[in-house]
């Protein structure tokens, strides 16, 4: 197998795409399409990956960086990344899906901690990468080894940091309101916010690369 063929992604305009209606497919199309990919690098099954997840990448994009054109980055990174990383997959480990969120969440990592780092004053309250979605694609993160993975990737912050991130991902507070209701400062609850994000990136980088 080639390193060209690794590494570049096939043109979505060249492949022929599935006519099965998204709602008929099930999490072993998924995983057999993936397989597909990382075996035989075949374009036709990746053609299928991304029409299907197109829309639930995408929606989450938009709540997530209220920027379309940063979406469609989300989209493209996480899908040549999943061209390029297939043979990683182990489906006795876990659903695609899980699998191919995991990739969108460390890519999401990563363009949060960019514009926290070039634009810090005016990012987003959302930051937590998770806290919207649900609200994006009710069915995104169903998957009970995503939760399960979560809970022990929070479980290994400290204490003052986890709190933060609690407040922002499972109760949807803004920033402002969680500074409030802790009663320390705003700045203190960016800090804790930003540290923790490098730490979960980490962990789940460790995991997942």
């Amino acid at each position: 197998m080639s390193t060209e063929n690794r590494n570049t992604h096939p043109s979505m305009s060249t492949t022929k795409q599935s006519q099965t209606p998204a709602s008929e497919i099930d999490g072993k199309t998924l995983s057999s399409w993936l397989i597909s990919v990382a075996q035989e690098r075949d374009k036709s099954a990746f053609a299928n990956l991304f029409k299907w997840f197109s829309p639930k990448i995408i929606g989450f994009g938009r709540k997530q960086f209220n920027n379309p054109v940063m979406a469609n980055e989300l989209l493209q990174e996480t899908m040549t990344n999943v061209w390029r990383k297939a043979h990683l997959y182990n489906v006795e480990k876990g659903a695609a899906t899980t699998w191919i969120y995991t990739v969108m969440r460390n890519i999401s990592f990563d363009m949060l901690r960019k514009i926290q780092s070039n634009q810090e004053d005016t990012i987003s309250e959302d930051i937590w990468p998770l806290a919207e979605a649900q609200n994006s694609d009710e069915h995104m993160f169903a998957d009970h080894l995503m939760d399960k993975q979560l809970e022990q990737y929070l479980n290994r912050l400290p204490e003052n940091q986890k709190q933060v991130v609690r407040g922002v991902y499972f109760q949807e507070l803004s920033q402002e309101q969680l500074a409030k209701q802790l009663n320390i400062p705003l700045g203190t609850v960016k800090s804790r916010l930003r540290l923790a994000l490098t730490k979960l990136k980490q962990h789940i980088g460790a995991n997942h690369d």
